[in-house]
């Protein structure tokens, strides 16, 4: 497994994304002093240059943002294959040294439900649909989907 550095923001990025707006909005207040009244016209003029201005500012910030959006994509796929990685060394780890494969025919219901994802329902339906020629079967019978197959299907046997 590999460990990063979380992801940060440049002090570049956050001033360009909200120092911009932050900015475009006080101006835009600021505005109405420099018009000077409060007649709708005013009103109008102000609210309008206030729109544009947080307009260009969250224009300006959308690309930090869509690459900061692509990092943390890369950061949760790298992440969700290390898991994959770790939960398939335990399936290994767990099936050696007398560990061996479940006869999904002869097997209990509490020796099923041991497995990982298979509920009291699921042990139930696989000791109805009872007897399999082959380990799949569990799945060709509808005692279990095809997910959940393969999440089980190197600790399972049909014996």
């Amino acid at each position: 497994m590999t460990f990063e550095k979380p992801l940060r923001w440049s002090n570049w990025a956050k001033w360009t994304s909200l120092g911009c707006v932050t900015v475009a909005m006080l101006l835009g207040g600021c505005g109405y002093f420099q018009l000077g009244g409060s007649d709708a016209a005013a009103q109008k003029a102000r609210d309008e240059k206030t729109r544009e201005e947080v307009a260009k500012a969250t224009e300006n910030a959308k690309p930090e943002l869509q690459e900061a959006g692509r990092k943390i994509g890369a950061a949760a796929k790298t992440a969700a294959d290390d898991a994959k990685a770790a939960a398939q060394g335990v399936r290994e780890g767990w099936n050696r040294n007398g560990h061996g494969a479940l006869d999904v025919n002869s097997a209990t219901e509490a020796d099923l439900v041991s497995l990982p994802g298979v509920s009291h329902r699921d042990a139930q339906r696989i000791i109805a649909n009872r007897p399999y020629a082959d380990k799949h079967d569990v799945v060709t019978k509808g005692a279990l989907t095809e997910n959940q197959y393969q999440d089980i299907r190197e600790g399972i046997t049909a014996k």
